[in-house]
């Protein structure tokens, strides 16, 4: 038995260095695997994007997607928060990004600037050197119908229509309101432009709203020519006032209808003129032995005197032999005047001219 176990222990000690070699061996031979592991082979790197690839301006060159993305966030973000002023007419107006939800998608233009490197990679110059860049789009999103309600709002801030020159005819003047220019913007102009900034971070965040001058219509020249002679008859003041190009230029006394045959109130024309005119007498009471005649002109007996400027339904101006009248309601509803001012007013007025009766 003794011998048995000095033979079990010598033999353990012979196969114990037989143990430790084989279990160096087996170490050196997993060791290469595990290093395999933990370092990937060069096939196994994340794809990069090829040299000379940018996108917006900023350069991606051998950058993973992930890297780019990254870069395109830090390099854009601050521009693209910027507000886009825009300056017309003396105003300033604010867009800013948040409002027109502008967006960078950054992983997708990474994406683009990885496939564009792929399909057409920037080849160097014939001479050598780095290669010829190649910039690929961004992708950037934001809202065209925001935009286009904000250019919108600034058409209608600042264009106005232009305003003709206007005139208020009056017994005793003219009131007169003056022409103002126009404004127009080019609202769909400032739209396009508004997009293509939207569209490139690197455009100014200044813009100019491009407007052009919208002339009236009429003008206070064009209404002085328009209304080269006006009447005005003041039944309270009996007057009679003569304006030539919007200016006063005459003023008669007159007499004017008596109680229950008032001259008529209102806005007419001078219908028709006449020298020495006859006298169809109404067939009224008030006409007497002359009611339904014809009274001719230039006669002793004829109350039409010297000047006949009609007006509407038999009134109208006229010469009176009653001299002592003017300056009274006195009439049947015709405008007396003395004979030398209806003489003096006859060429004064033109058939058309706008006739003012009031008070």
């Amino acid at each position: 038995m003794r011998r048995s176990a000095r033979l079990v222990s010598t033999l353990a000690r012979m196969i114990r260095p037989l143990l430790a070699v084989a279990a160096a061996l087996t170490a050196l031979a997993v060791t290469p695997a595990a290093a395999g592991a933990q370092n990937p082979s060069e096939d196994q790197q994340p794809p990069r994007i090829a040299a000379g690839v940018s996108a917006g301006g900023v350069d991606l060159s051998e950058l993973t997607e992930a890297e780019a993305r990254d870069r395109l966030r830090e390099a854009l973000r601050p521009r693209l928060r910027l507000a886009v002023s825009v300056f017309a007419a003396g105003r300033r107006f604010g867009l800013p990004a948040g409002r027109a939800r502008l967006r960078l998608d950054a992983s997708l233009t990474a994406r683009r600037a990885y496939k564009a490197g792929v399909q057409a990679p920037p080849a160097p110059p014939a001479g050598g050197g780095a290669p010829v860049g190649l910039d690929v789009a961004l992708a950037l999103r934001h809202s065209a119908n925001r935009v286009r309600r904000f250019a919108r709002f600034v058409d209608a801030s600042v264009s106005r229509p232009a305003r003709n020159a206007t005139v208020r005819i009056t017994l005793r003047r003219m009131v007169r309101r003056s022409s103002r220019r126009g404004r127009d913007l080019d609202g769909a102009g400032l739209y396009r432009r508004l997009q293509a900034v939207m569209a490139d971070p690197a455009a100014s965040r200044l813009v100019r709203g491009a407007s052009r001058p919208v002339r009236p219509r009429l003008t206070a020249d064009d209404l002085a020519a328009a209304y080269p002679t006006v009447l005005t008859v003041d039944r309270g003041g009996f007057r009679l006032r003569v304006f030539k190009r919007l200016r006063l230029s005459k003023t008669y006394g007159i007499a004017v209808g008596a109680a229950g045959f008032e001259t008529p109130r209102g806005r007419y024309r001078i219908q028709n003129k006449t020298v020495n005119p006859a006298w169809s007498a109404p067939n009224k009471p008030w006409a007497g032995l002359y009611a339904g005649t014809v009274v001719p002109g230039g006669r002793a007996d004829n109350p039409l005197k010297a000047r006949w400027l009609g007006i509407a339904n038999g009134v109208g101006i006229h010469g009176t032999g009653s001299e002592f009248s003017i300056g009274s309601r006195a009439s049947h509803g015709c405008i007396r005047m003395r004979v030398a001012d209806v003489v003096d007013l006859y060429p004064r007025v033109p058939v058309g001219t706008p006739v003012l009766i009031g008070n």
